[in-house]
């Protein structure tokens, strides 16, 4: 919602640097809306206003030391300006404060609003009255809110308070927000603030849980009957760890909270507050010494390494099922008969999968489907039997809005693929936040947490996911000689304990499709198709022919052109379902760009009329299959084995039908129901080397069982046969 109190402050910065361009003041879109555009505009202009050349966004060292020596303290007398008080007031307006109409004037509403402000932000007694200080102008200048937002605990915002009002006077300490919700500043502001009950002096006291902080802390164990400060330090931790713990001395409700804590994150139960307690809630690798039981590691575990990592105490191994680098980290992937020698030993592994998975643009919904289908393909090779967890990487540091847009995308694919079309469970390795976000959209069964990277905005703020099986802490070397290794240090939860035994390795299948080389092939195969469908009558546009129900009609909604491309630039998710099936990828191919192509206004009104209620079922969808068809062909599959999931009934048509609108459930129907064909029709389930014969029976019977279903079949073997040519070459690469 627009702020017209807002929009006047962006006025204001458009109006009085007018030629901001050359000073460095961007031009405001006139909003009303608050945001980080205003808030850096503001500061630019505050920077100006003092006589500081190079402008910047950044509220840093600069324009915090040229306040704090021009104007220790902003009030009616002392502010330098009408423009600079203006300023001031607009950014009031712009933290939700009476800025006083942006006039210029610091008079008795922004004086209230100064005094709300530091009330706010817990500093009204160190500051006390309704003047301006420069720290204070600092937490003015930010997003920070200093009211709860968002659902924001009252509590947290005490803690928060309570520590803005206690340290903001040493030097390097700055207000940190007071919305109820744990994040990066608000975890920074505790290790200054054990580091300055350290006694250590500004300078020294940096915010890094480093060695003279651990060393300090384990001489601050806390008990039962505590009081002061360092008690309140712990019970804050624990709140900001989402413990339901009261905020002060340390009692009996502490303790139990404490030993439940102690518990999930499996230190020693004692229910003091001692050093691994004090750095497992500070920061996420927690005391980086703890031994652990599991590890992971980019090197094979041959015979001695085994040997020496089962003197070590380790139980579970995570090893890589997949490197797609053949030069890169060469022992990356698991080795022939490496899990083999990890059985021998009694050790048990647990599979990781990981490609790039380093940047946002990496995923979406078609990668987890890629991602999927080849784990699958790679656990089924290694051996790993059914109930294996594989864990999929995020290994970068997401922000929160890249999850919701990149990373919740990419496992949902996983998880559909996953679910449907294999016995295997998945995983999430990442950040602290990323774990739980996947985990809570019910994604991922467990976790496997990088907390080694304690800088990563996705673990400092966050509590340790709640179905964690693997913590990642430390690097460290075991063993010596041939058995020496170096391996990543993960404390286990016992939720996922690995696989201890293993099926066979299986030669890697010959033959399966690959994506199509679109680079070399996708023009010269849009003008084969072209040309073969024109031979047959169906011109580029338009067109005339018999409908499955006997109609005669005009189609042509679609053009050949328009539905090659739907075709090929969804080739992910046919080569995905051909390699999972088998079967040669043309052969769901064919019928779904014929069917594409032929779309009528008929089958646009049938569909209508199942959506207003007026009919049951219609054929539908880039495929056009009817939701009864549907369900027959998914029961059958699930039947024999081939995928996954909950039988159908006819309480699902309309279910089916609307999930059937989507290609990314439409088209794996369309494989089901090749498959489902060949047993109606009495011959072998389709495989990489079926017949033409059988290929031109199953294309047929995909229309029906009549002269036209026949009709059907033979015109559909050409298309297949020209989308199989570039599919045969594309895999000869």
């Amino acid at each position: 919602m627009a702020d017209a109190l807002v929009e006047r402050a962006q006025r204001f910065i458009n109006t009085t640097y007018a030629d901001g361009a050359t000073l460095g003041i961007s031009k405001l879109e006139v909003n009303g809306k608050t945001g980080w555009p205003v808030m850096y505009a503001l500061t630019r202009a505050l920077q100006y206003e003092m006589g500081i050349d190079n402008l910047s966004n950044s509220f840093g060292p600069t324009t915090l030391s040229t306040l704090q020596a021009k104007y220790p303290k902003l009030d009616d007398s002392t502010v330098p300006s009408a423009i600079f008080c203006r300023i001031l007031q607009s950014a009031l307006y712009c933290k939700g404060y009476d800025g006083g109409e942006i006039d210029g004037i610091y008079n008795s509403r922004v004086k209230d609003a100064v005094a709300k402000l530091k009330a706010d932000m817990g500093v009204d007694t160190v500051y006390a009255g309704s003047s301006l200080e420069p720290k204070v102008v600092k937490g003015l200048f930010n997003m920070d809110a200093y009211v709860t937002v968002n659902n924001g605990s009252d509590e947290i915002r005490s803690i928060q308070q309570w520590l803005n009002m206690r340290y903001i006077n040493r030097k390097d300490f700055f207000i940190v927000p007071c919305d109820g919700h744990h994040s990066r500043d608000v975890a920074k502001s505790m290790l200054f603030a054990i580091q300055y009950e350290l006694g250590m002096a500004d300078g020294t006291a940096n915010g890094v849980f480093g060695p003279g902080t651990q060393s300090g802390l384990k001489s601050h164990t806390v008990g039962v009957g505590a009081t002061g400060t360092w008690p309140r330090l712990f019970t804050a931790a624990m709140i900001l760890n989402k413990r339901n713990v009261p905020f002060g001395n340390f009692t009996a409700e502490v303790k139990a909270g404490v030993e439940d804590f102690q518990s999930f994150v499996k230190l020693p139960v004692t229910g003091f507050g001692d050093f691994q307690t004090w750095a497992s809630l500070l920061v996420s690798y927690g005391d980086q010494s703890r031994k652990g039981t599991a590890c992971d590691c980019v090197t094979m575990v041959t015979p001695p390494r085994a040997q020496a990592l089962k003197d070590a105490g380790y139980k579970y191994i995570g090893r890589y099922l997949y490197n797609p680098s053949s030069t890169n980290l060469p022992e990356k992937q698991i080795q022939p008969l490496e899990l083999e020698t990890i059985k021998y030993y009694g050790l048990r592994c647990f599979p990781i999968y990981q490609t790039w998975s380093r940047s946002a643009d990496y995923f979406k919904y078609s990668q987890g489907c890629i991602d999927a289908t080849n784990a699958i393909e790679w656990a089924q090779i290694h051996g790993f039997k059914p109930g294996t967890i594989i864990y999929f990487a995020v290994d970068y540091d997401a922000m929160d809005g890249e999850v919701t847009n990149y990373i919740l995308p990419h496992f949902k694919g996983i998880y559909r693929t996953v679910g449907e079309n294999s016995s295997y469970g998945v995983g999430v390795y990442g950040p602290r936040n990323i774990c739980q976000r996947v985990a809570d959209a019910g994604y991922a069964a467990a976790s496997f947490v990088s907390d080694m990277s304690s800088g990563f905005a996705g673990n400092l703020g966050y509590p340790l996911p709640t179905n964690w099986a693997f913590d990642q802490i430390a690097t460290v070397k075991v063993g010596s000689g041939d058995g020496a290794i170096e391996i990543d240090n993960n404390i286990a939860s016992g939720r996922d304990t690995g696989q201890g035994d293993f099926n066979a390795e299986t030669p890697i299948t010959s033959g399966l499709d690959r994506d199509l080389d679109q680079t070399k092939y996708r023009a010269e195969m849009l003008k084969d198709v072209q040309t073969y469908l024109t031979s047959i009558g169906v011109p580029e546009t338009g067109g005339e022919g018999w409908t499955a129900d006997g109609d005669w009609v005009t189609y042509g909604i679609v053009s050949t052109t328009e539905a090659f491309n739907l075709v090929v630039d969804t080739d992910w998710l046919f080569t995905n379902l051909a390699r999972t099936l088998k079967l040669r990828k043309a052969l769901i191919q064919a019928p779904v760009l014929w069917e594409l192509r032929k779309l009528n206004p008929l089958d646009a009104l049938a569909d209508e009329a199942v959506k207003n209620g007026l009919k049951e079922d219609s054929s539908t969808g880039w495929g056009q299959i009817f939701a009864w068809v549907a369900i027959e062909a998914r029961n059958y599959c699930m039947q024999q084995g081939i995928i996954n999931g909950v039988p159908l009934t006819s309480d699902d048509k309309r279910a089916v039908w609307n999930n059937l609108q989507e290609f990314e459930y439409n088209i794996p129907s369309v494989a089901y129901l090749t498959i489902y064909n060949a047993h109606q029709l009495g011959i072998a389930r389709p495989t990489l080397t079926t017949s033409q014969a059988d290929t031109q029976k199953l294309l047929a019977r995909y229309n029906g069982t009549d002269g036209r279903a026949e009709q059907y079949g033979r015109e559909l073997i050409g298309l297949y046969n020209v989308l199989e040519n570039y599919n045969k070459l594309s895999r000869a690469q």
